[in-house]
């Protein structure tokens, strides 16, 4: 874990304002996917996490018991989506019914990582995916949603109640500028055309320059074939005729992948929101090699780190993978040297001593851009 007594923009408001947590009615609750989290939010709270079992029955039914009172009080469930997504979101929504019926206050999911959030665009016969997650939360009775660098910032509008979109930009930055040797020589890289935005933001803070990777090795899964894009067999009739003066849709070709911007002799850091599958990170990284990038950091808030994921990074040109503990990921650290962690555990605890007192959020975005 990183060490963060040096400075953060919520330490000093934290660490005076922390024993000011009414516990009488405030219940902390987690469920399978991240307790090592839950216990960091709790200590840093100074509140017991309340006692809730959460198992399997034999033919895998999903069982809730609290074992604490929650009428009329304030509960704050700690859960996250990991490789176990489905399940996580089940224990989540057992666990806000459980609440809703037993006469709770107020329910407040506490979600660093929304599972689901990469389904929020529609994709040919498919479905939004992130908003059915979203009204299956309201539904089961959520108040409040407490989340951190959403896929897409448009996934708040699927909510029905209110959605605090964390950033965990300050921290990520924080660690380039005390643990990269040499940032100034740094360049941050956006991996793709989508991400320069994070990319530009993250340059402007720390006065340096940028680079885009354009062009991709493989297609995308927006450009896999399927019977939509063949014309229907239709008989020719006066009716068919009419559209035969459209014009015809130009093929999207990916060109070679290619670097834009200068990253010769110097540090690239890429930064982006997931890690789930490396391959393209590694296949950046090689280009980025061979452009002349002497060491290669991956920054990123969440880290699935899916499949093979730490044996391709520890055989690929990057030096380290930098990623937040949103998402549990010990054995893919002991399986590979490179991947550091930061704990963000004081910001979300943060974002619950300020819901909880119905102080200001606004402070906890101070200096954040919608890009991040």
């Amino acid at each position: 874990m990183i060490n963060r007594n040096k400075f953060h923009p919520v330490k000093s408001l934290s660490n005076h304002y922390m024993d000011c947590v009414s516990t009488s009615d405030m219940v902390l609750l987690h469920g399978n996917s991240h307790p090592e989290l839950a216990n960091l939010i709790a200590s840093r709270l100074n509140i017991k996490s309340g006692g809730c079992s959460v198992f399997h029955k034999s033919n895998r039914e999903t069982m809730v018991d609290i074992g604490d009172s929650v009428r009329g009080k304030d509960c704050y469930i700690i859960q996250t989506g990991t490789k176990d997504c489905n399940n996580n979101v089940m224990e989540l929504l057992i666990m806000a019914y459980a609440c809703k019926t037993s006469s709770a206050k107020s329910i407040v999911a506490v979600l660093p990582y929304l599972p689901y959030s990469k389904q929020c665009k529609m994709r040919k016969r498919g479905s939004i995916v992130t908003k059915l997650i979203a009204k299956m939360m309201c539904n089961a009775g959520l108040t409040h949603v407490i989340t951190m660098d959403l896929h897409q910032k448009e996934i708040q509008g699927f909510f029905d109640c209110p959605v605090d979109n964390l950033r965990a930009s300050p921290f990520l930055l924080q660690y380039i500028q005390e643990s990269i040797p040499d940032y100034r020589n740094a360049v941050i890289v956006a991996r793709n055309p989508g991400s320069a935005k994070k990319a530009t933001s993250y340059a402007e803070r720390l006065r340096l320059g940028i680079a885009v990777i354009h062009g991709e090795q493989k297609d995308a899964e927006t450009d896999e074939i399927d019977g939509r894009n063949s014309p229907p067999n239709v008989p020719k009739n006066r009716m068919s005729d009419i559209s035969s003066g459209f014009p015809s849709m130009v093929a999207k070709e990916k060109p070679p992948i290619n670097v834009v911007g200068d990253v010769g002799g110097r540090i690239a850091v890429i930064v982006d929101d997931l890690i789930d599958e490396v391959q393209s990170f590694v296949s950046a990284a090689e280009v980025l090699k061979e452009r002349g990038a002497y060491k290669i950091y991956v920054l990123a808030t969440h880290g699935l780190l899916s499949s093979d994921a730490p044996r391709l990074i520890e055989d690929s040109p990057i030096d380290e993978v930098v990623v937040t503990n949103t998402i549990p990921h010990e054995i893919q650290k002991m399986q590979c040297h490179k991947i550091k962690t930061v704990d963000i555990s004081i910001l979300l605890s943060e974002a619950i001593r300020r819901i909880h007192n119905k102080e200001s959020m606004s402070h906890l975005f101070k200096n954040v851009t919608l890009e991040d």
